[in-house]
């Protein structure tokens, strides 16, 4: 094999140790033992490495080693609940509320909700997690006049589903529009988050309607480790162009 594929010997077994018997958390060989299993230079392992940490297969902890990481979850953008969707994947759905209050909405906050800067909502921020793992930090906004009581019991009492609160009070959330993007975490995400070294994360804007009213607004960073943005996809319609009337010049 040329010298400028060796890594890819490399990675091609590493990725079949994983498949067929490591599991999750357990260690891959050190870079000595690949470099003596294959003859090739501690830079060459590295790179086989560091292609499987991007993939998301592997995971790197300074001063231990690199592990086998958790499988990550396909992220289908749809309009239902964190609790929900990980349910549907077989996982135990958990999280905290890191704070809850009512707050004057800022000038951002109003535009996406339809309100004016200064008016009342209600701004919950809490950490998702699944199978106790935290996944995803989520903040969220909701016009006090849709739950005015949402939070008379205090902040522990927040609801753990907004869409189901918000069902209740006869406001079904039937359609959104999300923004997609990613960036690195600041250091309280990345704190929340037990993040580490991997400090990239998918971030979601959301705004959620009933009908034709703005109910909630939502920002949401996901651990970009543990999630891999699945989107349908489907031919376009075919354009149909008007037939020129009878008479009519181009």
């Amino acid at each position: 094999m040329a010298p400028g594929y060796k890594h890819v010997r490399v990675r091609d077994y590493l990725r079949a140790l994983v498949a067929q018997e490591l599991a999750v958390g357990e260690a891959v060989p050190s870079e000595r033992e690949l470099c003596d299993r294959f003859g090739v230079s501690r830079m060459t392992v590295r790179q086989a490495i560091d292609a499987l940490v991007h993939e998301g297969l592997l995971v790197r902890e300074q001063g231990r080693g690199t592990f086998v990481a958790p499988a990550r979850i396909d992220m289908e953008l749809r309009l239902v609940n964190f609790g929900d969707d990980m349910r549907r994947r077989g996982l135990v759905p958990g999280g905290a509320v890191v704070h809850a209050e009512t707050v004057e909405a800022t000038w951002d906050v109003a535009e996406a909700l339809e309100l004016s800067a200064g008016d009342a909502v209600h701004h919950v921020q809490r950490v998702r997690t699944a199978d106790g793992h935290p996944m995803a930090v989520e903040e969220t906004w909701i016009p006090v006049g849709l739950l005015p009581h949402m939070l008379d019991q205090g902040p522990e009492h927040a609801p753990d589903s907004i869409y189901a609160a918000l069902r209740e009070a006869g406001h079904d959330p039937d359609w959104g529009e999300d923004t997609v993007g990613a960036s690195e975490a600041s250091k309280t995400e990345a704190d929340l988050l037990d993040l580490g070294a991997a400090r990239t994360v998918l971030r979601i804007t959301r705004r959620t309607f009933a009908e034709q009213v703005a109910v909630a607004f939502s920002r949401s960073c996901y651990r970009a480790d543990r999630y891999t943005l699945w989107v349908p996809l489907s031919a376009p319609s075919p354009v149909v162009t008007p037939r020129a009337s009878a008479g009519a010049t181009v």
